[in-house]
């Protein structure tokens, strides 16, 4: 690990804007999670929307000495971060805006570069996937060691030993013979299917005969029950008419009750307005010795004739409905 090395790495990672500070220190013990988001950080800036593969072809970089991250490390992080580097630096024009944001960088060529970069993103998904499977495998290590250690020194008996191979000879011989009896029933099997197959056809065949036959044979009845159709239908039109008539009777009769209703209405009325007028002139009437009961009377039996004209000119129009 070499102090020019480190501080190479410091100031190349300031100057692509790497958000987190990095100090010389960082590296003088391991330190996995710095190097993992600053290879993750390196691989983002070569291309942005890419998702980290699973798979690599090639590797540029020393595995052994980039997972050990600590100064070892540094030269290998140089690789990729030197890439950058130059690039930033040949591209860098003297009309940049001050504002600008320290994360940004400025726009580069780094077609050139391609296989490089591919490799570099592919190591880095690598290198995250050993890491997680190394760190699961060392967290059951202690529960690993432990059955490890029961089952070296466990001694084992002659006698154990023997019996567990009888029982597996003994199960394998109950296998193998079971296999050999299928083996042996395979044609007499066939055998029976085929005689079955053999007794479904004969029994298909006869049966579409059967249905062919039939289909041909005209019922017994057949006769009677389409002349009772015929008359069934015939007897169903001359109903239907009927009702027909029936229902438009029915309405005439109806409406003739309600004219007759009124016009009896409108003579009552009439024979009580004539009333009225004979109580009201009788009323204005002055009594002249024994002439007032004669024209009483007489009055009356105007309006009883008046009366029976009115039903003799209404029995013929009741009579002509």
């Amino acid at each position: 690990m070499a102090f020019r090395d480190l501080r190479s790495l410091t100031e190349m990672m300031r100057a692509l804007g790497y958000p987190r500070l990095i100090s010389l220190e960082n590296f003088r013990q391991p330190n996995f999670q710095l190097v993992a988001e600053m290879l993750s950080w390196l691989v983002k800036r070569f291309e942005p929307t890419s998702d980290l593969p699973t798979e690599i072809d090639s590797e540029q970089l020393h595995a052994k000495k980039l997972y050990q991250a600590d100064g070892h490390s540094v030269k290998e992080v140089i690789k990729v971060a030197s890439v950058l580097y130059d690039a930033m630096k040949l591209n860098i024009t003297d009309n940049l805006n001050d504002n600008e944001d320290s994360s940004h960088l400025p726009t580069f060529d780094i077609g050139s570069k391609v296989m490089e970069l591919k490799q570099t993103r592919q190591l880095g998904t690598q290198i995250t996937t050993k890491g997680a499977t190394l760190y699961d495998l060392l967290g059951k290590e202690v529960e690993l060691r432990e059955r490890r250690s029961n089952v070296l020194a466990r001694q084992l008996e002659i006698t154990d030993v023997e019996q567990a191979l009888k029982a597996s000879l003994k199960s394998v011989g109950e296998d193998i013979k079971a296999t050999n009896h299928n083996i042996e029933n395979v044609a007499s099997n066939e055998a029976n299917l085929e005689a079955k197959i053999e007794k479904k056809k004969v029994e298909l065949e006869r049966n579409q005969k059967r249905l062919m036959t039939l289909k041909k044979v005209r019922p017994a009845f057949m006769d009677e029950y389409e002349k009772l159709e015929g008359d069934l239908k015939k007897l169903y039109e001359e109903y239907i008419l009927r009702f027909r008539c029936m229902a438009f009777l029915e309405q005439q009769v109806d409406e003739l009750d309600r004219v007759e209703q009124d016009r009896k209405e409108e003579r009552e009325l009439a024979t009580r307005r004539i009333l009225e007028r004979m109580r009201q002139e009788e009323s204005g009437m002055k009594p002249r010795g024994g002439t007032g009961m004669g024209e009483r009377d007489a009055l009356w039996g105007l309006c009883l004739a008046k009366t029976r004209t009115i039903r003799r000119a209404w029995i013929p129009i009741r009579t002509s409905f």
